[in-house]
């Protein structure tokens, strides 16, 4: 049985994340073809201005046609009838009289679909003889479009601090031809008045595409109205990252508690096409939780050191959160935090939206991972969040072809292992379920440190 069945069965909240990202496909193509919304393709959690728009903001890879897990399928018809809570009540009851042992994969099952579409999403990229230069994350995302291309009108493009990224991009348009580009200016390279004054120009000149495209007009109204639902779901995702993952309690098994992390990782990149439902989804998620642990249900987690595993948002082995689990550890994802898009926009009366935005993007943008230019300025920023986290230990998440592995993550987990005294050890990546075993003797020795 999988260590994740007894958990996630009685997880409303998870439950329609997961289904609504899985089922993306069709629920995209009905806003497309009758509801006639722009499906613009968006990455590394930037959907703020599509929605602005009155479009849709889509992760290509929601436009593939996954296979269901059986229980999901069996949500997809019982939620009709029922309701969703009503639907998992009567599931569980099922499941606990063992006449539906079909439930006993949920989650796990979830991960392993999107994952086997990345690594699918890779090799085509490799086939259509893509740049070998490009890591994983970037591969995966070309072939995306390579699948998807002809389901997404445009595509909202954001250029960080990595120019194999930025590369990639511009590769890219003959995919898709119609692109809106928005480019964050690097602050070390000027003032900050005048990389603020250039942002919000950009800015500016993406809003009236999106409005020439989509023919709906972005008002102050509309993106505050935006910034308020995003707000809402930083603040709930940061109460599962600061106060939930951080008690010696948790709502759950540490293994499930991960994949439901994992799946916000992944799904938080475009709110799963529809802001407003994700944000009723996260916090009745939170509710849930609290509500397990007021209960006393779930497990006492106070003996497993908490682990951060980042970053993955460009791609990771999850067998690492099941291998940690098992040596007795609990693994924490959080690299949204991290990269500092989980902080709020200010949507305060004599606020100008524009501008808040911009510098949402600018201080994002030179922090965390974003900041890849400046090795000094991503140390400083993977200190501080060890400090703030107060996690036990960190992994980073090495991926192959990407060319600060081998000088800024080195240097990060020297600093964190010298000057913190937090063990950190790096893992290298290619691609999904490769080295598997050489990643778990690594994981083994790591873990005997907390023996």
């Amino acid at each position: 049985m999988s260590i994740y069945a007894d958990d996630v069965v009685n997880f409303t909240s998870v439950l329609k994340i997961a289904y609504n990202f899985l089922t993306g496909r069709d629920y995209l193509q009905k806003k497309k073809s009758k509801e006639r919304k722009t499906l613009i393709s968006v990455a590394s959690g930037f959907p703020d201005l599509v929605f602005a728009a009155d479009s849709i903001p889509v992760f290509p890879i929601r436009m593939e046609k996954f296979k269901l897990n059986l229980y999901l399928l069996a949500l997809n018809s019982a939620t009709s009838l029922f309701g969703w809570d009503l639907t998992t009540k009567l599931l569980g009851i099922a499941r606990q009289i063992d006449f539906l042992k079909i439930v006993d994969n949920v989650l796990n099952d979830v991960i392993n679909t999107i994952n086997s579409r990345y690594n699918f999403f890779y090799d085509l990229a490799v086939q259509k003889n893509v740049s070998a230069d490009f890591c994983f994350g970037v591969k995966s995302l070309y072939g995306m479009h390579i699948s998807e291309s002809n389901n997404c009108d445009y595509t909202l493009n954001f250029t960080i601090r990595c120019n194999k990224y930025n590369n990639y991009l511009k590769s890219r348009r003959a995919l898709i031809q119609n692109q809106i580009w928005v480019d964050i200016p690097p602050i070390e390279n000027q003032n900050e008045e005048k990389a603020l004054e250039i942002m919000i120009n950009n800015i500016q000149n993406a809003i009236k595409e999106l409005e020439n495209i989509t023919g709906n007009i972005v008002t102050d109204n509309s993106l505050n109205k935006q910034f308020r639902i995003g707000n809402q779901v930083k603040r709930y995702y940061k109460t599962i990252l600061y106060d939930i993952s951080t008690s010696d309690f948790y709502p759950c098994n540490p293994a499930t508690f991960a994949e439901i992390l994992a799946l916000l990782t992944i799904s938080f990149q475009d709110y799963n096409s529809n802001a407003q439902r994700y944000l009723e989804n996260i916090s009745q998620l939170v509710n849930e939780m609290r509500e397990r642990i007021n209960r006393g249900v779930g497990m006492e987690v106070s003996n497993r050191p908490r682990i951060l595993l980042t970053p993955i948002f460009n791609g990771w082995e999850p067998e690492a959160q099941e291998i940690i689990f098992n040596l007795g550890g609990r693994v924490i994802y959080s690299d949204w935090d991290l990269l500092g898009l989980l902080e709020e926009i200010s949507v305060s009366k004599n606020s100008n939206p524009v501008e808040e935005y911009a510098r949402f993007l600018l201080n994002s943008s030179n922090k965390g991972l974003f900041c890849l230019n400046n090795c000094e300025a991503l140390i400083n920023s993977y200190q501080k969040y060890v400090k703030k986290t107060k996690v036990d230990g960190l992994i980073i998440n090495q991926l192959e072809d990407c060319y600060i592995n081998s000088t800024c993550y080195d240097l990060i987990k020297n600093k964190i292992r010298t000057e913190l005294r937090i063990p950190s050890i790096g893992i290298k990546f290619k691609k999904i379920s490769e080295n598997i075993e050489q990643t778990k003797a690594k994981l083994s020795s790591f873990m005997e440190l907390y023996s």
